[in-house]
């Protein structure tokens, strides 16, 4: 296994927000212990054997991985730049996409959108062979267009219908025909060569095929976009999902301008969606997600101080965050830690 550390990993956003794309730590642990076999091409921080970004351009990693036995390890949430397709060749698995649990028996097919939050294992990966292509189609939030690479060679009007039903599917499994098999097993055998770089085109033609036969599944099964899965609401609904699970997004210093301009938003707009969806303001809102967040510290960290909880959840200083935790729990945060009453 190649990697190179000092690669610059992507963000979910272009300065704020923390959500950089996947680490692989779990799959690199894994590998390492001897858990699994993986073949890959990648590039950047991803795991396998590094490849100039020119030899296959948007195309951040490729390949699978081999689990013998029931394992011990699963990915955490995590979410990657482009869209993953993944097969389930052999045994079994689980993918949890956006909180809901999905299984992978054999010959199935999962698709996660860019930046779509998602993990594999629940809690722990299964057996079998896993194969994944990642394909980088250029955006940071669901609203914008996306643009897929130049070796894309669909006709415009069949990318144009791809394009429509990846970004408007809400279903992320689906039973695999078999010349999708097939492709898959081509692109292991060009992965497994002694010069990988050296059928980039082969590569490349496969990955077509793939386009080609994931557009014929989708018209076989009559998917229909759903056009706000790819809308601004549904930015500012992802912006506002983060914000209440994921502790990095808290301790940024928001203004009602910074969300709006993170999800390319107008602030009329943001506060408009916030408030159809949360029934609150957008600052109202952090600070309850902060407030909910500090709340659950107090009980898991007795030791940890409360103006350090304060400061690790975005309040802005400790007199702030008691007036706000006394007026949201009608308690003080020393009553509440030594209380018995949970969120």
């Amino acid at each position: 296994m190649v990697n190179n550390p000092h690669m610059k990993r992507r963000i979910y956003t272009d300065q704020i927000s923390p959500h950089e794309i996947d680490d692989c730590l779990p799959q690199r642990q894994a590998l390492e212990s001897g858990k699994i076999s993986l073949h890959a091409l990648s590039q950047g921080h991803y795991p396998g054997q590094q490849i100039p970004a020119r030899t296959l351009p948007n195309i951040p990693s490729l390949g699978f991985f081999d689990a013998i036995g029931q394992q011990d390890w699963g990915t955490e949430m995590h979410r990657n730049e482009g869209i993953e397709i993944c097969f389930q060749e052999t045994g079994h698995s689980t993918l949890i996409v956006e909180d809901t649990e999905h299984p992978l028996p054999v010959g199935t097919l999962s698709i996660t959108r860019p930046w779509q939050a998602h993990q594999l294992g629940n809690p722990h990966v299964g057996p079998g062979r896993l194969h994944w292509i990642i394909i980088d189609v250029g955006i940071t939030r669901p609203d914008q267009a996306w643009r897929w690479p130049e070796w894309c060679m669909l006709v415009e009007q069949d990318l144009k219908e791809l394009t429509k039903t990846l970004r408007g599917n809400e279903t992320p499994t689906w039973i695999a025909g078999p010349e999708i098999g097939k492709v898959f097993n081509q692109l292991a055998n060009l992965i497994q060569s002694d010069a990988p770089a050296a059928n980039a085109t082969r590569i490349l033609i496969q990955v077509n095929l793939l386009l080609a036969e994931l557009l014929d599944l989708m018209r076989h099964q009559d998917v229909q976009a759903d056009e706000s899965l790819s809308s601004q609401r549904r930015t500012a609904q992802l912006f506002l999902q983060a914000l209440k699970r994921d502790t990095g997004m808290l301790e940024t210093e928001w203004t009602l301008d910074e969300m709006a301009t993170q999800c390319g938003i107008g602030r009329t707009k943001f506060a408009h969606y916030c408030y159809e969806m949360t029934n609150t303001s957008p600052i109202d809102y952090l600070n309850r997600c902060r407030l909910a967040q500090a709340a659950r510290r107090l009980r898991e960290e007795p030791d940890t101080s409360i103006t350090t909880i304060a400061m690790d959840t975005g309040f802005s200083s400790s007199q702030y965050f008691a007036r706000k935790f006394k007026a949201r729990y009608n308690m003080t945060a020393q009553q509440w830690r030594a209380g018995t009453k949970r969120i």
